[in-house]
């Protein structure tokens, strides 16, 4: 019995001491929980930032690739361009307008930036469609030429697309009587053959193949001073440009 009384301390002690153990984990555990959450947050907000940067870096680098491009591509001093044409004409100035087709080629040197001067040479072709005549000619042929030349400007310039204006002057000649069968095409309503002063407005959008190469279009305006009176005419140009000379 003494023995049993001296134990009994002992084993309550130690039970004791072993819960004690036992709760020392599971508090270690509870204290150090949160703190595991900081690092996580601040590296999700490292990853963020590494990202923006990297974006950021991107966009840069595309930036200037663009750039270079656009300087790539307007740093030429010479443009020539060639194509067909469409103009809507009057023969004659009590005859109904006529639709004429043609070609058209020209050579642009940019003298300085985005300022230059322009040669441009066309070629229109049409059929008439004449009033009842003694002479029975209805439907002759007929051509114009127009040598024109002046300032051109460039007033946009990007990657794909580019705007260009002009105001070209010079001299157009008309052949009105070359289907009549040697006919004087004044007796049936023509304008007589010969030269006239001729002047263009227009204003051509570029689209880019690559630095020396683009597609144009060009809607224009076209007065010429055929006969007595001036002629009005509306139409457009397209065609290929080729740039080259590059400084």
């Amino acid at each position: 019995m003494a023995l049993a009384l001296w134990l009994a301390p002992a084993l309550v002690c130690a039970q004791t001491t072993t819960g004690q153990q036992q709760q020392q984990p599971d508090q270690t555990q509870t204290q150090t929980a949160p703190s595991t959450e900081i690092p996580a947050t601040e590296g999700t907000q490292e990853r963020a930032e590494v990202l923006r940067q990297a974006q950021a870096r991107v966009k840069a680098r595309r930036k200037l690739r663009i750039q270079q491009i656009v300087q790539d591509t307007y740093t030429h001093k010479y443009e020539t361009y060639f194509g067909g044409g469409y103009l809507r004409f009057r023969p004659g100035a009590n005859l109904q307008h006529i639709n004429e087709g043609g070609w058209n080629v020209g050579v642009t040197d940019y003298l300085k930036g985005k300022l230059g001067v322009t040669a441009d040479f066309r070629g229109y072709y049409g059929t008439t469609y004449t009033n009842v005549n003694y002479y029975q000619i209805f439907s002759p042929s007929i051509s114009q030429y127009t040598f024109l030349a002046g300032p051109t400007a460039r007033f946009y310039e990007s990657q794909h697309w580019g705007w260009t204006g002009h105001v070209l002057a010079g001299v157009g000649h008309g052949n009105f009587s070359t289907g009549t069968g040697g006919l004087d095409g004044t007796l049936i309503g023509l304008y007589p053959d010969g030269n006239s002063f001729n002047m263009e407005v227009g204003a051509s959008v570029d689209y880019n193949l690559g630095p020396g190469l683009a597609i144009r279009l060009t809607p224009n305006y076209l007065m010429t001073r055929y006969g007595s009176g001036t002629q009005n005419n509306l139409g457009f140009t397209s065609g290929v440009v080729y740039r080259f000379g590059r400084q």
